[in-house]
Parts: C-alpha cells; sequence; structure tokens
C-alpha cells in the first residue's frame, strides 16, 4: 500500500526556516513526481512546489526564491526546505505522489504537516 507521511511542521516566526519532509512507503519514489501543496483556514488548497522523477522542480510564484525541493530516492524522501517565512505561508501542508510527471493526475496523498507563521 502507498503511503506518504508529512513530518516537519511547526510554529515559526516570520523570517524563520522549516524543513518539511515527505517520506515513502509501500513504494519507490524513484519514478514518481512529488507535489507539495498547502490549505490555509478558509482558503482552497493551493500547488506549492513539485519535483519530477527526473529531478525538474516547480514553484508557485509566491514561495520562488525562499523554498527549495529536493529529494533523495535512497532515502525514499522529498524535502522541501522553506525560508523566510512570511505568515501567508501558514496552513496545512500536504505531499503527494504522481507517475513521473507533475502534471500527471495524484494518486496518493499524505496527511498533512501544520505550519505556523507567527510572532
Amino acid at each position: 500500500q502507498l503511503q506518504l507521511v508529512e513530518s516537519g511542521g511547526g510554529l515559526v516566526q516570520p523570517g524563520g526556516s522549516l524543513r518539511l519532509s515527505c517520506a515513502a512507503s509501500g513504494f519507490t519514489l524513484d519514478y514518481y513526481a512529488i507535489g507539495w501543496s498547502r490549505q490555509a483556514p478558509g482558503k482552497e488548497r493551493e500547488g506549492v512546489s513539485c519535483i519530477s522523477s527526473s529531478g525538474g522542480s516547480t514553484y508557485t510564484d509566491s514561495v520562488k526564491g525562499r523554498f527549495i525541493i529536493s529529494r533523495d530516492n535512497a532515502k525514499n524522501t522529498v524535502y522541501l526546505q522553506m525560508n523566510n517565512l512570511k505568515p501567508g505561508d501558514t496552513g496545512v501542508y500536504y505531499c503527494a505522489a504522481a507517475s513521473r510527471s507533475c502534471s500527471s493526475r495524484w494518486s496518493s496523498w499524505g496527511q498533512g504537516t501544520q505550519v505556523t507563521v507567527s510572532s
């Protein structure tokens, strides 16, 4: 059974950093694209970043230059390094898997990890 587990969320002050992890079990990440999305209270879920199986990455405009997505296939884990965090980054962050490309249909989702940016 394909499972994704997010971790690394927490409370951080504006300007701070967090690194989220998305660990896969039941399958190998080598052939999957992994995307991160977030949902703030009262708002729709939005895509944040994605990394394809070949390592190509995309970011939504609001996080470009601040967030970095990476993958360690040996550890079956994808990371989202979040720097210079802003209150608008607050939300529940989810990772999801798709076959190879970030344009493919998302087939598995994690349970999410809470990120709160507040002073």
